[in-house]
This record gives structure tokens, C-alpha cells and sequence, in this order.
């Protein structure tokens, strides 16, 4: 492997970290990890395995779950907006990208809670609660989302300009 590859290799890994640390609900590396692997592995297979795998090794530290499809499902779109902006990343791109990956991650995922879990009715009206009771970790999201994309991108950006050639990895 190429250094710019081992670079954003141990970037994804080192942020995959924080996961298992303790932190405030939703607030986690994940979707900015998957997004910035989907922007800088030109290999389209690297862009999903590499993430994932960190992903993986985290879930077999917390636990798997009935939603992981959804959980998983909503990272591999997110992988999918990372590569969208691997022709031009800039930092409109990356912030409409988190925000946009934010977003569809809990649609997706509390229609998952919904569907999987028991706790809310199979009605419309019960689908609705499981999306209310999820906002206050909408919020925390989009705060993890935005602070580590601008952690990853940005210290990304800095050890390329200090090191790299403009190629990807």
C-alpha cells in the first residue's frame, strides 16, 4: 500500500477509536468515517471494506443488534455520497454531505426501530413516534457528523498539502 492509502487507512481506524470511548449518545465518528472513505479510496471495494471493517471490530466491542441492516445500510449510502464527491471535495460538499448522510441515517434507522423493535405500534401514527422520539439523538448526530467530517477532512487536507502529492489513495 501506498503511503496516502496507510494514511487514510489509519486515519478511519484511529477515528473508529472513539467509538468504543465513552461519549454523549449519537455522537460518534461513524458516518464522517464512512463518508471520508467513500472520498479518498479511488478502489470503490476499499471505500466500503476498510470502513466497515472498523465498524465491525467496534460492534464486536458494544454489541450487535436487531437494526444493525439499517445501521449498516445507512453507512453504506454514506460511503456512497463519500465517492459522489471524490471528483471535487470541497468543504460545501463535505458539510451538505454530512448533514444529507445525517439525515437519511435516521430516517432510516428509526424506520428500522420501528419495524424491528416492538416498541412503537405498526401504524402510521406509531412509525411518526419512533421518528419524534428519535430527535433528540438527530441532534447529536448532526453534531458528531459535522465535528468529526471537519476533523477528518480538515486534518486530512493539512497532512496532503504537508506531504502528499494532490493524487488519492
Amino acid at each position: 500500500m501506498n503511503k496516502k492509502l496507510w494514511a487514510v487507512a489509519v486515519i478511519i481506524f484511529g477515528v473508529a477509536l472513539f467509538r468504543v470511548l465513552p461519549h454523549p449518545p449519537n455522537v460518534s465518528p461513524v458516518a464522517a468515517m464512512a463518508l471520508f472513505g467513500g472520498a479518498y479510496f479511488l478502489d470503490k471495494r476499499m471505500a466500503f471494506i476498510l470502513p466497515f471493517v472498523a465498524l465491525i471490530l467496534s460492534d464486536l466491542i458494544l454489541g450487535f443488534h436487531n437494526t444493525m441492516i439499517f445501521v449498516y445500510a445507512g453507512f453504506a449510502l454514506t460511503v456512497g455520497m463519500g465517492i459522489w464527491m471524490q471528483k471535487k471535495i470541497t468543504v460545501n460538499r463535505v458539510a451538505a454531505s454530512a448533514v444529507a448522510s445525517t439525515l437519511l441515517f435516521f430516517v432510516i434507522t428509526n424506520f428500522g426501530a420501528w419495524m424491528m423493535n416492538g416498541l412503537y405500534p405498526m401504524t402510521a401514527a406509531g412509525l411518526m413516534q419512533s421518528y419524534v422520539a428519535g430527535l433528540p439523538f438527530l441532534q447529536n448526530s448532526l453534531l458528531g457528523n459535522l465535528a468529526f467530517a471537519t476533523v477528518m477532512f480538515g486534518g486530512f487536507a493539512l497532512v496532503q498539502r504537508q506531504f502528499f502529492t494532490e493524487e488519492h489513495a
